[in-house]
C-alpha cells in the first residue's frame, strides 16, 4: 500500500533536490540496521521515501531521505528529534535521525495504508461520520503535540495516513516560525471540509497544496460544505466553517477533541448533539463560538458593548428554529434576540431552501426538438448528485446555433420571497443566468418559445462562464415576490469527446417564507 509523507509545499526543507548521486538502491543496509526494500515516493520537499526493515527489531519501517546532509538537514533531522519526544497512537512513531554528511535520512514508523489525499481521490468524499472519526483522531494527536509546547505545522491530506486497520496516524511534522497552535487547528477544519467536499481551502489556510481548491461563490467566498454536497449535517456544516473563520478564536486541541469526541459517540446523529461546546481546561463555563453568531453579536455591539458573552448558541442552517437569546451583562433581555431589527425587536427570517417537488420543475427547450430527456428535470431537485438532468452533447458552446439555451423551469406554486438561487454542475466553464416571469405558459414549443421572449434576467450586464461547480445567484429584491423562477443556460463547456454538454445535479431555492 502507498506510504505517503508529503504535506503543503511551502514547508520547511525547500532546498532539498531529488537525490541523485549517492542514491540508495534496493538491499542497501543504512547504520548497520535498515535495509532498503522499496522506493515508494518523492514527497514535495524532494526527498525520497522507502519501505525498508530494520534487521534488529525485525519491523518495517518507512525511510525518509534526504540529499545533501549536513547543515541544510538540520531542520528536518531537528523536527524528526522533536516528534520523536511525543508518543501517540494516532501520531507515526519516529525511530532514528542519522546525518551522513552526504545524505540524511529519517526512520519512522510504516503504517499499511495510504494517505487521506489518494483515498478521496479513489474514492470522492467521505461520509459525515467518517470525516469526523479523521478529524478527531488529528484533533487528539496535536492536543498530545501542543501539550509539549510544540506545533505540528504540517496537517494535510497529504500526512494524514488512513490504516488498513482503520487507524488514523498524522506523520511528517515540519513546522516553522509561520505555524502555530491555531494554524494546526484551522488545518483540522480544512481537513473536515476537503474530507466532505474533495476540496482544499487554500486561501483560508494560507498554502497552496496540489488539490483542487475549495467551492467558491461569484465573489470569491468559502461555499460552505452542505451548500457544495448535499447530505452534510448543518451542525458540522458549522463546526467546519468555524475552525475556517479566522474572525472566530480557534478553541485549543483539547477542546476540539471533546466536541469531535461528542460528535463520534452521536453516530451520525448530528442534529441531536446541541450547540458547540468548546470547553477550554477545566472551566465549568463552556465557550461557544460560530461564525453566524459571532457576525449578530458584531452587529449588536454597534449599539452597545456591555461586558462579557456568557453564552451563544449555534443557529442551525437548515433547522429553521429562531435564533436563541444572546445574554450580556447589563443588557436587557427585552431588546430581542441577536439578530433582530434594533428598530422593532422582530427576529429577522434567515433564509432557508423551499421544500421543492418533481411536479415543480420541467425543462424548458425551445424551438421545437425531439424533448427527449424533459422529464429529468426532477433529478436537479432530489439532493442526490447521482441523478442529474444533462443537456445532449453539441458541436458549439451556443447549442450549435440550433437555439437560445435551455434551462430549468421552477413553479414555487404561491409567490415567496426568494433570496438567491444554488445550482451545483457538473463542471465549470458554463454561462448560465437566472430570470423571473409571470406565468408557465405551457409544457411545449410554444409555452417555451413564450418563456424565453418574456422572461427578464435577474441581473443586468453580460453573463460570465462560471469559476467553479456551485453557483450562488442573487438580486431578488426584499420587498417583491417571485413563483416562476428560470435557471437557464446559455453556453456549455467542452467535455471530452469534443462536443458541448454539461449536467445539472442540483438546483435549490432559498428564501424567507
Amino acid at each position: 500500500m502507498t506510504q505517503v509523507g508529503e504535506g503543503h509545499e511551502t514547508a520547511a526543507d525547500e532546498a532539498g533536490p531529488v537525490m541523485t548521486f549517492g542514491a540508495p538502491t534496493v538491499g542497501e543496509i543504512l547504520a548497520e540496521r535498515y535495509r532498503l526494500e522499496e522506493h515508494v515516493n518523492n514527497d514535495s520537499a524532494g526527498r525520497q521515501v522507502w519501505r525498508g526493515i530494520d534487521v534488529i527489531l525485525r519491523r518495517p519501517v518507512a525511510v525518509v531521505l534526504r540529499y545533501p546532509g549536513g547543515d541544510s538537514a538540520t531542520e528536518m533531522l531537528q523536527a524528526a528529534v522533536d516528534a520523536s519526544r511525543v508518543i501517540h497512537p494516532s501520531l507515526v512513531g519516529v525511530y532514528d535521525a542519522i546525518d551522513e554528511g552526504q545524505r540524511s535520512y529519517v526512520v519512522r514508523e510504516w503504517v499499511d495504508g495510504e494517505a487521506l489525499r489518494e483515498l478521496i481521490s479513489r474514492e470522492g468524499p467521505l461520509e459525515p461520520s467518517r470525516a469526523v472519526t479523521i478529524a478527531h483522531a488529528l484533533a487528539d494527536a496535536l492536543t498530545a503535540v501542543h501539550a509539549t509546547g510544540m506545533v505540528h505545522g504540517n496537517v494535510h491530506p497529504g500526512t494524514t495516513l488512513i490504516g488498513d486497520d482503520g487507524r488514523v496516524v498524522l506523520a511528517d511534522a515540519r513546522a516553522d516560525s509561520a505555524d502555530s497552535t491555531e494554524s494546526d487547528i484551522r488545518s483540522v477544519g480544512g481537513i473536515l471540509y476537503y474530507a466532505l467536499t474533495g476540496h482544499w481551502p487554500h486561501a483560508e489556510l494560507g498554502s497552496r497544496p496540489a488539490l483542487p481548491d475549495a467551492v467558491r461563490d461569484g465573489n470569491g467566498e468559502l461555499v460552505p460544505p452542505r451548500q457544495a454536497r448535499a447530505g452534510i449535517p448543518a451542525y458540522l456544516d458549522d463546526l467546519t466553517m468555524d475552525l475556517l473563520d479566522k474572525r472566530v478564536a480557534a478553541p485549543e486541541a483539547e477542546a476540539l477533541a471533546t466536541e469531535l469526541s461528542r460528535l463520534t459517540e452521536a453516530d451520525e446523529e448530528f442534529e441531536e448533539v446541541g450547540p458547540l461546546r468548546f470547553t477550554q481546561g477545566t472551566s465549568a463555563e463552556p465557550v461557544r463560538s460560530t461564525r453566524k453568531i459571532f457576525l449578530g453579536v458584531a452587529a449588536l455591539a454597534v449599539i452597545a458593548v456591555v461586558g462579557l458573552v456568557f453564552g451563544i448558541r449555534a443557529i442551525s442552517n437548515s433547522g429553521g428554529d429562531t435564533p436563541n437569546q444572546t445574554t450580556q451583562a447589563g443588557t436587557s433581555t427585552e431588546q430581542g434576540p441577536a439578530g433582530a431589527d434594533p428598530t422593532t425587536g422582530a427576529a429577522e427570517a434567515s433564509p432557508k431552501p423551499f421544500k421543492l417537488t418533481a411536479d415543480m420543475v420541467r425543462i424548458v427547450d425551445p424551438p421545437k426538438s425531439d424533448r427527449a430527456n424533459t422529464g429529468d428535470a426532477k433529478y436537479t431537485i432530489d439532493d442526490d448528485s447521482d441523478t442529474v438532468w444533462k443537456t445532449q452533447g453539441f458541436n458549439q458552446p451556443n447549442f450549435g446555433n440550433q437555439k437560445p439555451g435551455m434551462g430549468v423551469l421552477i413553479n414555487l406554486q404561491s409567490p415567496k420571497h426568494v433570496t438567491d438561487v444554488r445550482v451545483q454542475t457538473s463542471v465549470p466553464g458554463v454561462t448560465m443566468d437566472v430570470r423571473v416571469g409571470t406565468s408557465d405558459p405551457g409544457d411545449n414549443w410554444d409555452g417555451d418559445k413564450k418563456i424565453v421572449d418574456t422572461y427578464k434576467k435577474l441581473v443586468d450586464g453580460d453573463t460570465e462562464p462560471t469559476n467553479g461547480t456551485n453557483e450562488i445567484f442573487t438580486g431578488f429584491e426584499a420587498d417583491q415576490t417571485y413563483q416562476y423562477i428560470l435557471v437557464w443556460l446559455t453556453k456549455l463547456p467542452a467535455d471530452d469527446d469534443g462536443r458541448y454538454r454539461v449536467s445539472v445535479e442540483n438546483i435549490a431555492v432559498y428564501g424567507t417564507d
